[in-house]
C-alpha cells in the first residue's frame, strides 16, 4: 500500500538535506574533494548553521502548519528528512535545524544507503530530492519530485558553479 492507504488521515512529506532544505555547500565539497573531505569540512563547521536551499521556505510553512495541531503520530502532517548523510555529518543538520526552530518528526541519516525502502517505510505520500539516481530509486517506492537545484543538476535554473 501507498503511504496515503496506510495513513488516510495524513499527509507525510520526506525531503532530502542537501541542495532541498539547505544549500549544497556540503555536495560541492563532496564532489571537488572526495566524502572524507566533506565529513572533516562538516566536523570542522557542526557549530556553524548550512544556508537554506530552495525548498527551507516549504519546509518552514509546513512547520507553522503542524504546529496548530498536536504533535504525534496521530498529527495530520508529518515530515521527515532523508539524507544519504551519517555521522559524523548529522551534527551539523541537526543543529541547523534547532536554529531555525524547525521540528521534523523524523530524520534518516542513511550514510549512501538506498532512499527508497525507508521512505516506504515511513509512508511517504512524496519526497523530494535533487538527485535523479535517489528519485529514481524512491519512486519504486513513493511518489517522488525532482529538484533542479545544485551543483549536480549543471545548467538547470538556479544552478551556478556546477
Amino acid at each position: 500500500p501507498t503511504g496515503s492507504a496506510r495513513h488516510p488521515d495524513q499527509l507525510r512529506i520526506a525531503f532530502d538535506g542537501d541542495a532541498v532544505i539547505f544549500d549544497d555547500e556540503g555536495e560541492r565539497v563532496s564532489r571537488s574533494d572526495g566524502l572524507a573531505a566533506f565529513a572533516e569540512h562538516e566536523r570542522l563547521r557542526a557549530g556553524e548553521p548550512l544556508s537554506g536551499g530552495p525548498f527551507r521556505g516549504f519546509l518552514d510553512a509546513l512547520h507553522r502548519l503542524q504546529q496548530a495541531f498536536p504533535t504525534g503520530e496521530a498529527a495530520p502532517i508529518r515530515t521527515a528528512l532523508v539524507t544519504a548523510r551519517s555521522v559524523p555529518a548529522h551534527e551539523r543538520v541537526i543543529r541547523t535545524l534547532r536554529e531555525w526552530g524547525i521540528r521534523l518528526d523524523e530524520a534518516l541519516f542513511l550514510g549512501g544507503r538506498a532512499k527508497g525502502p525507508f521512505l516506504e517505510a515511513f509512508g511517504a505520500d512524496i519526497f523530494f530530492d535533487d538527485s535523479e539516481h535517489n528519485i529514481v530509486s524512491a519512486r519504486d517506492h513513493v511518489a517522488a519530485g525532482h529538484v533542479p537545484h545544485g551543483i549536480g543538476n549543471p545548467g538547470r535554473p538556479g544552478v551556478s558553479g556546477g
